[in-house]
């Protein structure tokens, strides 16, 4: 159930507004990446996940079926933690099995275990033996891959892309108000925006004529477009404006 207003126990002073924004946040929950829909508090410039903000206090997964997750504020004790799903360290919202140790990202946690635009159908799998498009490895993290098979994206790899792409974007328009989403910033967003273009038309070249690289890039764009909105914690979000660049350069 979404709520066009909230109170939340980690920002107790100010109320938060739903809303949606195509310019990239970091979630002051779970320290993580985002963008499209989140609440808001426009006073203090802090901003929450949907997922972190309205949590399941306990939830299953599908991968762990023995497991049991609870959505905690922080990571139990004072050990490092890092996540079963993208392999990056947790230091805020966290779902934890406390009889296991595992630990999710709460976005990486409610990823969809199937994307459909009703064109491109990608499944989240727990170990691909396929390499990333990204990365050429194979067995790394959490791992969306295509019906044919032919396009497999790492968590982590799309996590590095966004981070390594738009940390100075963070550091500059972060501070100002920046989930406002101004027209300028996102017209830079969309020249920073990670491109694999040269990795898959080499990808391509290997197996297929110049006409089938083109189609086949074109195929991967879109696949990376629905991974990058549902690692942002927003699969339905359109960010089309933002990400559309992706295979454009």
């Amino acid at each position: 159930m979404r709520y066009n207003e909230i109170s939340h126990n980690s920002h107790p002073h100010h109320k938060l507004k739903f809303g949606n924004t195509q310019v990239p946040f970091k979630c002051d929950g779970c320290k993580e990446v985002g963008i499209g829909s989140n609440y808001k508090c426009t006073t203090c410039d802090y901003d929450l996940h949907t997922h972190c903000a309205l949590p399941s206090p306990t939830l299953s997964h599908s991968f762990y079926t023995k497991c049991s997750f609870q959505f905690l504020p922080r990571p139990p004790g004072t050990v490092a933690h890092y996540c079963n799903a993208c392999e990056k360290a947790v230091t805020g919202f966290v779902y934890h099995c406390n009889a296991c140790g595992f630990d999710l990202h709460p976005c990486c946690a409610k990823l969809p275990m199937v994307l459909d635009d009703g064109e491109v159908k990608l499944y989240l799998y727990q170990k691909v033996s396929a390499p990333c498009l990204r990365c050429s490895r194979k067995g790394r993290s959490w791992s969306y891959r295509s019906t044919c098979k032919k396009y497999n994206l790492h968590v982590a790899c799309v996590k590095e892309m966004l981070v390594e792409n738009w940390h100075e974007l963070y550091s500059n328009s972060g501070r100002s108000g920046g989930g406002g989403g101004d027209s300028s910033t996102t017209r830079r967003l969309g020249t920073r925006v990670p491109s694999l273009k040269g990795t898959l038309e080499t990808h391509h070249h290997q197996k297929s004529s110049k006409g089938k690289v083109k189609k086949g890039c074109e195929m991967a764009g879109l696949a990376v477009q629905f991974v990058i909105s549902a690692v942002l914690g927003d699969p339905t979000t359109l960010i089309a404006g933002v990400v559309g660049t992706l295979m454009s350069k």
